[in-house]
């Protein structure tokens, strides 16, 4: 059957309407709690009749929720099975970038095309970036919603402060000293400068030394495709462990407390959704009913994983499949994954200037202004490092003078607030690669390979 057709339609009404009337429901529990599960069967049965993976994975991450909350002692154990599905997805991404920006670089052969490539990649990051530090920064100053909170009395013990980020650090840190070791510690960046210069060093042989090396990369990268296609059937199981957990350890009840700043961030990311992806999407006239389609998986799966590196090859596997040819996307998201963090910015944003306002410290404008031109910097790689936005947020702190109490609060609720700031840097990272291919004039002009094909027609994100 279509998904497109009136009964489909009715199913998911109907499931949404039983859903919504059992949280209202909630003083009934036990009439509550049937109405909640039988709307997730009927999303379950709705997901059945659908040729995507993604309505499983929406109703394994509805299904995630109800079990954190009816049992969340028996929740909490299912982390074992969002383990797993990440160990998985880990052991595709590095093999995966290196053989597919290999090939793109060393098969495309002109790499004048791949230096303008990659300064327009910049450019765009950039610019982004800049505009979701802006948003924030207007946000937060509009809701002022540090203002008034009760600090606690000192830092919680649990959490290690970690070493600041220096920017000479930072830069020693994306050239690999050892591919092997970057590829076993999964650091994406020092993959993909590896993968840069031995594909120009490729690039620059006689077709006789440099055919043999290409075709290995290009069917080593057909099988990390299929690979994927094989691992995203877990996904459901995955994603929905991780929603499971996440909602056992923590609670529904978390949603109340500050929640003023997690509307200021939502709202901020909403705002800069609408005010800066979209116009750049009309601007490069990118497709934009195809795109959604296409990141509607990618952005589910870092959404309940709160892991980039978890949507990484699907979000490659969906934009060649939209259009964008194999050597922009190889170079654009991986790349995006330290130059291009939207929602991670946007949260640095917020937060900091949360933790002023929280400490009763006002901060002009022009101080605020030049935190966002640090901000602008120390957030460039922090995909690469663990806790990053942590690290960032408490040398941030430490620069300006500002009190490490209001972080521990913010870290109550981080979370949640990490759920959407990953999903937005995976959509804002598979946007540039379409916007990039669009300024390349290289949109829609190659074929996709079989295996993505493949993928495609199993998610249908070219419709």
């Amino acid at each position: 059957m279509p998904p497109s057709t009136p009964r489909n339609r009715n199913i998911v009404l109907f499931a949404t309407a039983l859903f919504t009337i059992g949280l209202a429901s909630a003083r009934f529990r036990a009439l509550s709690e049937v109405l909640r599960w039988l709307s997730i069967l009927l999303f379950f049965l709705f997901a059945i009749r659908r040729r995507t993976i993604t309505p499983w994975i929406f109703a394994a991450m509805l299904a995630g929720a109800e079990i954190g909350f009816d049992a969340p002692d028996f929740a909490v154990h299912l982390r074992v099975f969002s383990d797993i599905f990440l160990r998985l997805i880990k052991t595709i991404v590095a093999p995966l970038i290196l053989c597919t920006l290999i090939t793109g670089i060393a098969g495309h052969g002109d790499l004048k095309s791949v230096g303008r490539m990659g300064i327009r990649s910049l450019i765009y990051f950039e610019i982004a970036t800049t505009l979701a530090l802006v948003i924030g920064l207007v946000a937060i100053n509009i809701s002022h919603a540090g203002v008034g909170l009760t600090l606690p009395a000192a830092p919680h013990e649990a959490v290690a402060l970690p070493a600041a980020l220096r920017w000479d650090d930072f830069l020693l840190h994306i050239f690999p000293e050892n591919i092997a070791k970057s590829i076993a510690e999964g650091q994406i960046l020092q993959v993909a400068v590896f993968a840069v210069f031995f594909g120009i060093a490729l690039a620059m042989l006689p077709d006789s030394k440099r055919g043999p090396v290409l075709r290995l990369t290009e069917s080593l990268s057909e099988v990390m495709f299929r690979f994927t296609n094989v691992v995203m059937y877990f996904a459901p199981v995955g994603v929905g462990a991780a929603m499971a957990f996440t909602v056992g350890h923590m609670g529904l009840g978390v949603m109340v407390n500050l929640g003023k700043l997690l509307l200021t961030f939502y709202a901020a990311l909403i705002a800069f959704v609408l005010t800066v992806l979209l116009p750049a999407a009309l601007i490069f006239k990118v497709p934009l009913r195809r795109f959604i389609s296409a990141v509607a998986e990618p952005a589910t799966i870092a959404f309940a994983t709160s892991t980039s590196e978890a949507a990484l090859p699907r979000a490659m596997e969906c934009m060649e499949a939209l259009g964008v040819p194999r050597r922009i996307v190889s170079f654009v998201i991986p790349a995006g994954y330290s130059f291009n963090l939207d929602g991670s910015t946007l949260y640095l944003a917020v937060a900091s200037i949360f933790v002023a306002q929280a400490a009763g410290i006002h901060m002009p404008i022009s101080t605020q202004l030049v935190m966002m031109a640090t901000l602008v910097l120390t957030s460039k790689g922090v995909a690469g490092v663990p806790r990053a936005t942590l690290v960032v947020l408490l040398a941030t702190a430490a620069t300006f003078g500002l009190p490490t109490e209001p972080i521990f609060v913010v870290l109550g609720i981080d979370a949640l607030m990490d759920m959407a700031r990953t999903a937005l840097n995976v959509t804002g990272n598979c946007l540039a690669s379409v916007i990039v291919a669009r300024w390349e004039n290289a949109f829609q002009t190659e074929l996709p390979s079989p295996a993505v094909l493949e993928a495609a027609g199993f998610e249908g994100p070219t419709g």
